[in-house]
């Protein structure tokens, strides 16, 4: 190769790398990323709390899939697009119906378009014993 030819490929390759940094991104920014629904007992076994959260990045940002660390777990998520600026929200319904009293914590990953493309949120609690 001619020293042209190098020259032409090292200003293609820095025009690339220069045209990837200026790709926008959306960045999503959650409201919490610990969630303590408290104290409750088997009587109840089903909570639900809410996550928020802003996309405080420069395109729209969408959820692809929301995975729960235990089958107990499940999210309920948007599936439109957010625009920047723009907020949405995670619900999280927690099952302990069967499951033994005590503290628990579960983790629930969000998949997205952003740069970062995995979040991670907990959601912590205690399940007490039996009212007699």
């Amino acid at each position: 190769m001619n020293t042209r030819t190098i020259t032409l490929l090292l200003l293609l390759a820095l025009i690339a790398t220069h045209a990837q940094a200026k790709k926008k991104y959306p960045d999503i920014k959650f409201e919490k990323t610990t969630i303590d629904i408290g104290t409750f007992s088997q009587d109840h076994p089903i909570q639900t709390a809410e996550v928020k959260f802003r996309n405080v990045g420069q395109a729209k940002l969408v959820i692809n899939n929301v995975a729960t660390s235990c089958g107990c777990t499940v999210a309920d998520y948007p599936t439109d697009f957010i625009s920047p600026g723009a907020e949405g929200k995670i619900t999280i319904t927690y099952d302990g119906t069967g499951k033994m009293p005590g503290p628990f914590k579960r983790i629930i990953r969000i998949f997205s378009n952003c740069k970062q493309d995995t979040h991670k949120i907990e959601l912590i609690g205690e399940m007490s014993a039996l009212r007699e």
